[in-house]
């Protein structure tokens, strides 16, 4: 009897100790589960504090058109916070989330961008935050706080991201500034996501950070100039001054401190009056001038860098040209720099892996291939009066042989004289001819009967064009990309014409330097078209088209600044005006 009872007991016990083992481990788990909930939704309960409010459509865009600043931003609130079923995005479980602190200090260090930051400081949060915080106890009080304070981080951040992201300045909005490039298309309400961590993105909008590479360079120059500006700036040179590599001079001490001074010290910007020496060296008999006055080794190396630097060529004499890039002044070079960084803001979020650039200024041709430059070339760009437009496109075809089809803009400013008085004899001279049709189908009509005198661009209904050969205006090869503006790349008969550092002479087409290496390439993948069999094409003097085998984005860009892959930054003059005209509206 007592074994049993003692048996009975210990079953017992156990079965107790087993109950309060199980009750135990559904409570923690109830708990773990439950904070994992609250962690990803905010609005549930917590604890004392009651659910996280919530808003609606209404309230959203109350808030956001009662400021002013944030009217523009709208859209993009509404697209937030519809995506987020209406909770709210800078708060968890009651308490402001980190990256809005991120956000503010961004905010600060908006100059560093070339942005104001005062136009973003629409609200004031340090008096917001500290109103939350007397609320705490007022349920309603806080929930109302909560909710004006998330929708004012909302529309203040959307109000700096769309500076940051897409540019202060609409390239398609002011007719003046001329650029046609395939848009940035980022959507403000998904990176703001990304920011708060509710997304993934391949793009760095969880940092607030730039998209491309270019800009970052162009934003620590930016830093390194306003360095030098607030130590003074730098020396301007006399007016006349003339320096060959050897010569001695007083102003040399001057050109030092211009170039070869580390940014940011005192003595960059320091100038003192200087005497100018006409012949730029010591009169006869007069005693041997100080080294500090010779213009050699370092000094030589340094104006040769800065040359290639400003697209000139690196001779190592100043004066002229040289001299007129040494005395920019500094708050210029500082706006050009902030400029050419709002261009990369209307950039597309990243290139494709292959394509093809061309920045004007800079009459440089640029092959990509998966995202590496496997080819640089010299171009011919337009003239000021016949500007390359900046544009994007594909290129579609390259063409052997090419006939030039002359724009009728030509024939009536340029050619009509010639045409009125003897047009056969003109275009048997230019190896011209006057067709009816287009392509294959062309077929040649009598110049002597076309009514030259009283041609208008209404009543032309040929085409003149020049035949394949040496003297085709397009060389031996053409490269399109179909577009309204009636622009390709092409050779050229004048190839001295590369030789000069600025090469701004076209009617708007670009010309390259090395078209058969160009073609060879883009046709590699061809089967057929080597080299030597895309120069026999040429040779035959028809005009024959081959389709790419996949089309190739072509882009058509602007940037008078840059830094390039060694660290260095670079300037080109503006050809066209292009930075007078978006610098009206940036800074206005």
């Amino acid at each position: 009897m007592k074994s049993l009872f003692h048996s009975a007991f210990l079953t017992t016990l156990l079965c107790w100790l087993c109950g309060l083992t199980l009750l135990a481990s559904a409570t923690s788990c109830s708990q773990e589960q439950k904070a994992k909930v609250q962690d990803a939704l905010p609005g549930v309960l917590t604890g004392n504090q009651g659910p996280q409010p919530t808003l609606d459509s209404v309230y959203v865009a109350r808030q956001m058109l009662a400021e002013p600043a944030f009217k523009n931003q709208l859209d993009w609130a509404k697209k937030f916070y519809k995506a987020r079923d209406y909770r709210l995005g800078w708060f968890k479980n009651h308490e402001v989330v980190p990256q809005a602190k991120k956000l503010l200090e961004v905010i600060n260090q908006a100059g560093d961008e070339g942005l104001d930051p005062k136009k973003y400081k629409i609200k004031n949060f340090d008096k917001m935050f500290a109103e939350l915080d007397k609320a705490r106890g007022d349920t309603t009080q806080r929930n109302d706080l909560e909710k004006q304070i998330d929708v004012a981080l909302s529309g203040t951040y959307f109000a700096w991201a769309s500076d940051f992201y897409r540019g202060i300045v609409n390239p398609r909005e002011v007719k003046n500034i001329d650029w046609d490039v395939k848009r940035n298309k980022i959507k403000l309400h998904k990176a703001l996501m990304t920011i708060l961590q509710e997304r993934e993105s391949t793009y760095p909008y969880y940092e607030f950070e730039p998209l491309h590479p270019e800009y970052d360079r162009l934003k620590k120059a930016l830093a390194e100039y306003r360095a030098i500006q607030r130590n003074g700036g730098w020396p301007t040179l006399p007016a006349g001054t003339k320096l060959k590599p050897g010569d001695t001079s007083p102003t040399v001490a001057l050109l030092r401190r211009r170039l070869l001074d580390e940014p940011g010290t005192p003595a960059q910007g320091v100038a003192t009056p200087v005497q100018t020496v006409a012949n730029n060296g010591p009169s006869d008999g007069a005693a041997p001038a100080p080294a500090a006055q010779q213009y050699d080794g370092e000094l030589v190396a340094a104006v040769k860098k800065f040359q290639q630097q400003t697209g000139q060529r690196a001779d190592g004499i100043v004066g002229g040209e040289t001299l007129r890039l040494l005395n920019i002044p500094l708050d210029k070079r500082i706006d050009q720099i902030i400029l050419n960084m709002e261009r990369w803001r209307w950039i597309p979020k990243r290139f494709e892996q292959n394509y093809l650039l061309v920045n004007i200024p800079d009459y440089k041709l640029h092959l990509v291939e998966d995202g590496k430059e496997v080819m640089t070339m010299n171009v011919i760009v337009g003239k000021t009066l016949n500007a390359t437009p900046v544009f994007s496109d594909k290129m579609e075809y390259v063409v052997l042989a090419p006939y030039w089809n002359v724009p009728f803009s030509i024939i009536d400013k340029e050619m009509r004289p010639k045409l009125v008085a003897n047009p056969q004899a003109y275009l048997d001279r230019l190896d011209m001819e006057v067709v009816k049709g287009w392509g294959a189908k062309a077929t040649p009509i009598d110049p002597t009967t076309v009514d030259w005198a009283n041609l208008t661009q209404a009543n032309w209904k040929y085409t003149l064009r020049r035949r394949p050969g040496p003297k085709n205006d397009l060389g031996d090869v053409k490269f399109i990309f179909p577009n309204s503006n009636d622009i390709y790349l092409h050779d050229t008969p004048h190839d001295e014409l590369f030789s000069q550092t600025k090469r701004n002479f076209s009617h708007g087409c670009v010309r390259v330097a090395e078209p058969i290496k160009l073609a060879t390439y883009l046709l590699r993948n061809k089967p057929g078209y080597d080299e030597n069999t895309i120069l026999s094409t040429i040779g035959e003097r028809q005009e024959k088209y081959i389709t790419l085998p996949e089309k190739l984005p072509v882009y058509l860009v602007y940037f008078t600044a840059w830094v390039d892959d060694a660290g260095h930054l670079n300037f080109r003059d503006d050809i066209y005006g292009h930075d007078k005209n978006l610098a009206k509206e940036y800074f206005n």
